[in-house]
């Protein structure tokens, strides 16, 4: 098996296509199983989801798996993946989203230390923070994947156990108010130990653990020391992933010059709003008329494309009829796994919102998702379960998914195929300019970190 530590260290050894050609030899995929995990690596721009038609953006970004996977079923399968050679980026100043928030954003609540943000960064993309140093967050919130995963359903955590829902996009976190699908969190320092002790995603036994292997990286403990008063403590390692995090602000899309740009010193501003799609400006206006925005809420100054409430799509009444455990996953022609699933602390039986109130009527209800670069964020739903915009246009029109609970507004959609076309148009051009910033400024992470111990910065014992 070839581990984390030879192709991070040793891929620059070799040309593009030497090392594609060792990668397609070794793992026939471009996800390779690290102690039980599927890894995605960073990933340059790339295709659609398997089995879907790559969706034209307005970037220069593309969202998928980098991989077409054609013929991906047989045993002589070779990856056309362009994903192998690290590409390089370069570091942005991010804290300045803040204190100017791109086109289209209310008001920064916050201001960022520019130091809290480096440091949030670096703990961002290292895989120590998880209790077999294989996992980092940035291995499911994947920079060029909308800081989402576009490649499974649902993630596989720690040791192969599955995780039961998609993973949310980070875009524009800082203004969430309620965190996690269900909503029980509310704070982003508190919310970042759910998945660093969870036994199905990063697999730590407790907070100590954790804070004592930072305290063992000469590093991390003089950075901490320097930024905060008090240290490396339980708080102050949220407070700087937590500030990485709401720095990743984007938008400024060609949706929000056409409709905010004119009052704004834009200089493309009247330009854009001239070269804005017909289309696009017509499935706005289905947006609104069908009462989409009014879960997606669009502001006459900025648009944040969610109402932060609880809804109830139908999507969790389908979901009752799937099998309680997660299907196998193919690793490579031939391989599967099943995720496992650790009966004490998780099954794959979801009902939303209604596992923090107790209230029946949150029954199958989860939080409203930002539509902000949603082209780049698939599959879709709580569960993952639509895998394109396509689809999930298709699920709305046919009145959601049939739960006598859910939103009167999905049952009356009754979408035409122009309406759908003309909302597929809209949304596209909600990704934003600055999403290859925010991807650049990942890369300029080295992949991942060595084992503690085995790396530049650890302290000698």
């Amino acid at each position: 098996m070839i581990f984390p530590e030879f192709f991070c260290q040793n891929h620059a050894m070799l040309t593009p296509i030497q090392t594609l050609s060792h990668f397609s030899r070794a793992f026939r995929t471009r996800r390779c199983l690290f102690g039980g995990w599927v890894i995605a690596i960073f990933l340059p721009p790339a295709v659609s989801l398997a089995g879907a038609q790559p969706e034209p953006l307005v970037t220069q970004h593309r969202a998928g798996t980098a991989d077409s996977r054609i013929g991906y079923e047989t045993l002589d399968y070779v990856t056309d993946s362009r994903v192998i050679v690290q590409q390089p980026g370069s570091r942005a100043a991010l804290h300045r989203l803040l204190e100017q928030v791109p086109l289209g954003l209310p008001p920064a609540r916050y201001a960022l230390d520019p130091k809290a943000v480096d440091l949030g960064r670096r703990l961002f993309f290292d895989r120590r923070l998880s209790q077999n140093e294989t996992l980092s967050c940035a291995m499911c919130h994947i920079p060029e994947q909308g800081f989402t995963q576009n490649e499974l359903a649902t993630p596989v955590g720690h040791m192969g156990k599955g995780v039961r829902r998609n993973v949310p996009s980070l875009y524009n976190v800082a203004y969430t108010d309620r965190l996690f699908l269900d909503g029980r969190e509310r704070s982003l320092e508190a919310q970042i130990w759910s998945p660093l002790l969870a036994a199905n995603e990063m697999g730590n036994p407790d907070k100590e653990s954790v804070l004592k292997k930072l305290l063992n990286t000469e590093n991390y403990e003089i950075a901490f020391a320097e930024l905060y008063q008090e240290g490396l403590t339980e708080e102050t390692l949220g407070m700087a992933l937590a500030a990485y995090q709401r720095a990743l602000l984007s938008a400024d899309s060609p949706f929000d010059r056409w409709r905010y740009g004119e009052d704004t010193p834009i200089s493309n501003a009247v330009e854009s709003k001239a070269n804005y799609p017909a289309l696009a400006a017509e499935g706005f206006g289905v947006f609104m008329e069908k009462g989409c925005g009014s879960c997606h809420q669009v502001n006459e100054s900025d648009a944040l494309f969610t109402d932060g409430l609880f809804h109830n799509t139908g999507v969790g009444y389908v979901q009752t009829a799937r099998p309680a455990r997660p299907q196998r996953i193919q690793i490579s022609p031939g391989v599967y796994i099943v995720p496992e699933v650790d009966a004490e602390t998780e099954t794959f039986s979801d009902e939303g919102r209604y596992e923090v109130t107790g209230e029946s009527a949150d029954r199958w209800r989860y939080r409203t998702p930002s539509l902000r670069n949603v082209a780049l964020t698939g599959p879709y739903m709580h569960d993952g379960s639509l895998p394109t915009l396509e689809r999930v246009l298709a699920f709305y029109a046919d009145g959601g998914g049939g739960d006598p609970m859910q939103d009167s507004r999905i049952r009356n959609m009754r979408l035409s195929q122009r309406e759908q076309s003309a909302l597929l148009a809209f949304l596209r051009t909600l990704t934003s300019d600055d999403v290859d910033t925010l991807v650049s400024d990942a890369r300029s992470i080295p992949i991942g970190e060595r084992a503690a111990g085995r790396t530049h910065d650890a302290k000698s014992n």
